[in-house]
This record gives structure tokens, sequence and C-alpha cells, in this order.
């Protein structure tokens, strides 16, 4: 009984710092950031936010999944998975869960989409590895 309030309340203060996250997000610029070495892209229902991120080379980004259902996070092409594998490490998942990809370590722009939701845009974005 113990573990599981503790389970709860971890998970709901995990949900309140992605929304928290997300609204400082939506009150900035709309504009691209400057490279970063610490990057978070949340996902909910209403799809990736940010959508594109900007990050330093051997920098990683942090996916958080904010939404109430289960999402796998792969690089792009739909099917091979192979145009940026550190990506790849993200992988599956459930609610309140994060994961980070490798270390994005050469310079260009790598897309990523929701293996689980392949064909649904809100669940697409791009790093750019600067």
């Amino acid at each position: 009984m113990v573990k599981a309030s503790f389970r709860l309340r971890r998970q709901l203060l995990l949900q309140v710092a992605a929304a928290s996250l997300g609204l400082s997000i939506a009150c900035g610029s709309s504009s691209p950031s400057s490279p970063s070495t610490e990057t978070t892209v949340t996902i909910t229902s209403s799809g990736v936010s940010p959508v594109e991120v900007h990050v330093r080379v051997g920098a990683r980004v942090t996916f958080f999944n904010s939404d109430a259902r289960p999402h796998a996070m792969s690089s792009d092409p739909i099917l091979v998975h192979t145009d940026c594998p550190p990506i790849n490490d993200v992988g599956f998942l459930n609610p309140g869960q994060q994961g980070s990809t490798g270390v994005l370590n050469v310079k260009r722009t790598c897309g990523f989409h929701d293996h689980t939701n392949e064909n649904d845009p809100i669940f697409k974005g791009r790093i750019v590895i600067e």
C-alpha cells in the first residue's frame, strides 16, 4: 500500500513537472533557440513539444511521456529508423516515463516520430545538431 501510494505521488509529481515545462515552452519565443546540451521534448495527447530542438554536438535529448498512453520514439525514416540511430535509444515510454537519446555526435538534422503513431504528424519532430 505504501509503495503504491509513493508511486502515485511520484507519477503525479512528474506529470505536474511536465505540464509546467510545457507551459514555459508555450510562453517562450517561437523562433528556434540556441543550441543546448540538455533538451527535453514532452509528449502529450496533443503531440510533441517542441517540434524542433537545437542541440550541440555531443548532446542528448530527453523525451518525457506526459500522455495517458504509451509512445515509442524512433528515428526517421518510418519502418527502418536509420537516419539518426541514437534517437532509437529512447524507445518505448509508458505514461510518466522518460528516456534519452544516445549521444548525438554528427552535425545534421534528424527526424523522429512515434513508432506507435507513425502517420500522425503531431507525433513527429526534428533534432538539429549544431
